[in-house]
This record gives C-alpha cells, structure tokens and sequence, in this order.
C-alpha cells in the first residue's frame, strides 16, 4: 500500500507498521535520558496517533520519570534491546517511534530540536530546524493533542 511506512527491532522479533500521513511530527531530542537510552547525541522521534500504528511482536517496558515530571515508559525488544517505541504513561494514545527502526527513512522531515541545552559538542543540534532549550511549551502541546484525534 502506497505511503505505508514499515519498521522493526534488529532481530526481527517486533515489527510495525503505519501510514506516513498519518504521522504528527518528527524531532530529534538532546535530553540526558535519549542519550542515555539510545547511547548517542540524540533520539530521532516520531510523533504518531497509538491508532494509527499496527505493532506486531513482544514489546518490554521500563518506565522512569521523565524531565516534566511525567512517566516515560520506554518500549523496546526483550530479545535484541533496540528501542522501539516510547510514550508518556499519562498520554499513552501517542507513541514516539524510533525513527532509527524504520527500514526506510528517507521519506522524513524533521520538524525540531527539543532540549538543545543539553545537547553535546559532538552532537550539536541541526540549527536550520526549531530549536527549543527544554521541552517545547504548552501550545506545541495542544497542537500535538489536537492532530492525534
């Protein structure tokens, strides 16, 4: 099917799928807590609609508190350890899939950079994208609420 978008783990063991039209948004995120997780200067996220993906296969979480206060639980392969998925514990109706899972990325646009404070010398942030120093705002956020019904 046109504009279906597919990924997986790199064992296999988790796939997904979903339609790139129906994505919200992509960012690359600097926190400490995607370079921890990811091993690198950042995490390249996609925002997406939970109805909107189809995810196949046994996904783990581990969940900790992220900057804002809120649970990040953090899905990913029991099997292999890639990193799949995450969402907020107290938004779980959008999933911020690894764009680093896709077995084709070549198609996507990001939108920003979230926590440039953060970010390393030797990772800097894209500077021809927006750039937020934390988190983006509260109005970043209701836009984001409102695309994902």
């Amino acid at each position: 099917m046109k504009n279906t978008e597919n990924g997986q783990c790199h064992c296999g063991k988790i796939t997904y799928k979903f339609n790139r039209q129906k994505i919200i948004s992509a960012h690359h995120c600097h926190c400490s807590d995607c370079q921890k997780i990811t091993g690198s200067g950042k995490a390249t996220i996609i925002y997406i609609p939970k109805k909107h993906i189809e995810i196949n296969g046994d996904v783990k979480f581990y969940q900790v508190k992220g900057s804002s206060g809120l649970g990040v639980r953090r899905g990913f392969c029991e099997n292999c350890g890639s990193g799949i998925y995450s969402y907020l514990k107290e938004l779980p109706h959008i999933l911020f899939v690894k764009a680093g899972t896709l077995e084709d990325s070549s198609w996507l646009t990001i939108d920003s950079n979230f926590f440039t404070d953060s970010a390393k010398s030797w990772s800097m942030p894209d500077q021809s994208l927006k750039s937020f120093n934390k988190n983006p705002g509260i109005a970043s956020t209701i836009k984001t609420l409102i695309k994902s019904f």
